[in-house]
């Protein structure tokens, strides 16, 4: 009797190859990265609530319009700082990891990066755009209210070395369009946020209070040592002196 896997000769002949699947793609390894440095964080949440409250207080006027002005001389020192953490910070709180070209934004709308651009990690594309209009507004806030004069009891300190004309047009700006505008990015920002929640499932505030990202193993770090922190103190401290130097003289 000739069984399945035998020819009328008798010999043996190969049965069915077993089906060839393709491999399976295992999902990349990711660990915690760190992406923003305490320096980074601090100034990220002290800035917003100097901010705020520098919003809170012009609304009610009077005597809170002292603390108006001591928040704006933080936000002003603030601001120094950022433009130089910007060149000495950590990876990416360095202005170099989130200056975009046109060609990356549309990449990153189209979902198309290329290997190695690391657009999720720091500021992506639209958030950069955010970062530097909102810190684009605030450094003219402060300038047009250290030059204003409201003509009835707040003087900013630096009016006496500018025109009448120019110190009416900069409390204008300051209390009008430039309040308005703030207030509208400030919304904006949080609105994006919780898109980012919502819709994508991102939290974006736990990276800022604990400083670390889940990423793909081998994405690079920011430096976040006793050193760069130090660094940055010292920056700060001397981003300090300077506006109490230029607010007092």
């Amino acid at each position: 009797m000739v069984t399945p896997h035998q020819t009328l000769s008798g010999a043996s002949r190969p049965g069915p190859r077993p089906m060839a699947h393709p491999p399976v793609q295992q999902p990349a390894a990711v660990q915690p990265v760190r992406v923003w440095d305490l320096p980074t964080r601090l100034f990220h949440w002290t800035l917003a609530l100097a901010v705020v409250g520098s919003v809170v207080t012009a609304k009610i006027g009077g005597n809170a319009m002292v603390w108006h002005f001591r928040l704006g001389y933080v936000v002003f020192a603030l601001l120094a700082f950022r433009l130089l953490w910007g060149l000495f910070g950590g990876r990416w709180s360095r202005f170099a990891s989130f200056l975009y070209t046109p060609g990356a934004v549309v990449r990153y709308l189209r979902g198309q990066a290329r290997p190695g651009e690391h657009l999720e990690v720091g500021h992506s594309p639209l958030g950069s755009l955010s970062v530097f209009a909102l810190l684009a507004l605030l450094a003219v806030q402060v300038g047009t209210g250290l030059v204003s004069d409201d003509e009835i009891a707040n003087v900013g300190p630096l009016n006496r070395h500018v025109a009448t004309d120019i110190g009416l047009a900069a409390t204008g700006w300051h209390k009008e369009w430039g309040s308005n505008i703030l207030i509208g990015l400030v919304v904006l920002h949080v609105a994006a946020i919780l898109f980012y929640f919502v819709g994508r499932k991102v939290n974006l505030i736990r990276p800022m209070l604990s400083g670390d990202k889940l990423l793909p193993a081998g994405t690079p770090a920011s430096g976040d040592g006793a050193g760069r922190r130090a660094l940055a103190a010292l920056l700060l401290a001397l981003c300090a002196a300077g506006v109490a130097w230029v607010v007092l003289r």
